[in-house]
C-alpha cells in the first residue's frame, strides 16, 4: 500500500487558523507594549502570514519583521503574505519576548509574544496585561511576572499536599514541622 504524506498540510492549516491577538486600545498614553500575539507553533513562516493579515486593518500593511531566534527554531528571511513579500530579521539584543512589526507609512509596534504552549489562563493574563495603555511593563517582566505567579501556584499546592498528608501539623515559618507544645501561648498565659 503506497501513503502519500502531504508535508505542507500543518503550514496550510495554521494559515486557515486566526491569528489571537489582544491589542492596545488607541489612546494617547504610550506604552513599552501595543499588545500580545499568541501564536500557534514556532514556525514563523506559517504564523506571519495570518498575523499580518489580521493586523492589516487596524495597522495598515506589516513590511517587516523582527525577532530574537532564541524561541524560534528557523527565522525565515521573507515570507510571502497575500502575494507580497514581508522580510523578516533577527537580533539577538531584542528582548526574546517580543516581536517588533514595521510598517513604511504607519510606523512600529511591539507584541508580547506568548509561547505556543503556554495554558490558556495565563496566556488570558498575559493578553491582558500587555493590552493595557501606558504600561511601562515590557515583555521579559511579564514573562518573568507569569513564570513567578506559575511557580507560586504549583508551590501551594505542594504546601497543601504536604498539610493534608501530615494531618494538619503546625509549621515553622522555615517550612519545619513543629510540636504542637511549641505553639506561643496566649499573652495572659493560658491556653
Amino acid at each position: 500500500m503506497t501513503m502519500t504524506v502531504d508535508r505542507t498540510a500543518p503550514r496550510d492549516l495554521a494559515r486557515e487558523v486566526p491569528a489571537r491577538l489582544s491589542l492596545t486600545p488607541k489612546t494617547t498614553l504610550a506604552g513599552q507594549l501595543d499588545g500580545a500575539w499568541w501564536p500557534h507553533s514556532r514556525d514563523l513562516a506559517a504564523e506571519l502570514p495570518p498575523l499580518a493579515a489580521a493586523l492589516a486593518e487596524p495597522w495598515g500593511r506589516i513590511t517587516r519583521v523582527t525577532v530574537n531566534p532564541t524561541h524560534w527554531p528557523v527565522v525565515p528571511r521573507m515570507v510571502a503574505v497575500d502575494g507580497r513579500t514581508l522580510h523578516v530579521g533577527w537580533f539577538t539584543e531584542q528582548d526574546p519576548d517580543k516581536l517588533i512589526l514595521l510598517s513604511y507609512a504607519i510606523g512600529r509596534w511591539d507584541l508580547l509574544v506568548i509561547p505556543p504552549e503556554t495554558a490558556p489562563a495565563a496566556a488570558a493574563r498575559l493578553m491582558a496585561a500587555a493590552a493595557i495603555p501606558g504600561s511601562v511593563l515590557t515583555a521579559g517582566v511579564l514573562m518573568a511576572n507569569e513564570a513567578a505567579i506559575g511557580r507560586g501556584i504549583r508551590d501551594t499546592a505542594r504546601r497543601e499536599a504536604a498539610w493534608e498528608g501530615e494531618g494538619g501539623a503546625c509549621m515553622s515559618p522555615f517550612g519545619a514541622p513543629m510540636e504542637r507544645s511549641a505553639l506561643p501561648l496566649p499573652a495572659n498565659g493560658r491556653r
